[in-house]
């Protein structure tokens, strides 16, 4: 395949190998705002919002490139979860929208789909391989390079780290401290581990992540992309050996 442009889209899967896709954070900040009327604070590059009881806070502040970029607080309990600058925006943003679910108002809950399985039920069907460890247990995406945790530590009681080799700009971590709803890691894991590819141009792909993702480009003719795209993650599926649910494109 001739290598795309930098600012050519391409679809991308695994989802944890697709980089941030900052460049759709309005997806995770707008239906608070529009839809929900939480509050918003802008110091650019930061943006701040807040639910209209102020019982739960968003934050976007994009800093050092190995730092935590977003933060999301609830008080009474308190609860904390934060993400560092490479986690899938398409990830964050399904936390993001059922957010106002999580005080009790459903208003679109029709559009807005919240996770209703655990997690080990998420990681399982998706082929998430399980080890028990001393303290928790652990589940391991299929290609090796996504970990979760679920531990007894109250800093962070579910970890979700990510790397290739560890390489620069694939690192990314994920953490929910103790008294986060279950249901909002589930939300993230379905959302994370979901197989439809997403979309990014192709230049905001971590670089070393290209060796290991399944990428087509976007303006495929033929079959189509989704149909592509689906057909190289069956072919790649067979050369690792890893069984899969071939779910038909949408």
């Amino acid at each position: 395949m001739t290598r795309p442009a930098p600012e050519e889209l391409v679809l991308i899967s695994p989802r944890h190998l697709a980089g941030a896709g900052i460049d759709k954070i309005r997806d995770a900040l707008g239906p608070l705002i529009h839809l929900f009327g939480w509050t918003s604070e802008k110091r650019l590059p930061q943006v701040s919002l807040a639910s209209p009881g102020g019982e739960l806070f968003l934050d976007f502040n994009p800093g050092p490139q190995d730092g935590v970029w977003w933060r999301i607080e609830h008080h009474e309990p308190f609860w904390r979860a934060e993400f560092t600058r490479q986690v899938p925006v398409e990830a964050i943003a399904a936390v993001a929208q059922v957010l106002p679910q999580v005080l009790g108002d459903h208003r679109h809950a029709d559009r807005i789909p919240f996770a209703d399985e655990y997690p080990a039920q998420i990681a399982k069907r998706h082929g998430w391989a399980v080890h028990g460890t001393t303290h928790g247990v652990t589940w391991r995406s299929p290609d090796g390079h996504c970990t979760v945790e679920h531990t007894t530590d109250p800093e962070h009681a579910w970890r979700f780290t990510h790397s290739v080799h560890d390489g620069f700009d694939t690192h990314w971590t994920a953490n929910f401290t103790v008294d986060t709803p279950d249901r909002l890691v589930a939300q993230f894991l379905t959302h994370l581990a979901d197989e439809e590819p997403v979309q990014r141009r192709f230049g905001d792909v971590p670089h070393i992540a290209l060796g290991a993702a399944v990428i087509t480009s976007a303006r495929t003719a033929g079959l189509g992309a989704h149909t592509q795209h689906a057909l190289e993650q069956i072919g790649r599926t067979l050369i690792s050996g890893r069984p899969r649910d071939h779910r038909p494109p949408r």
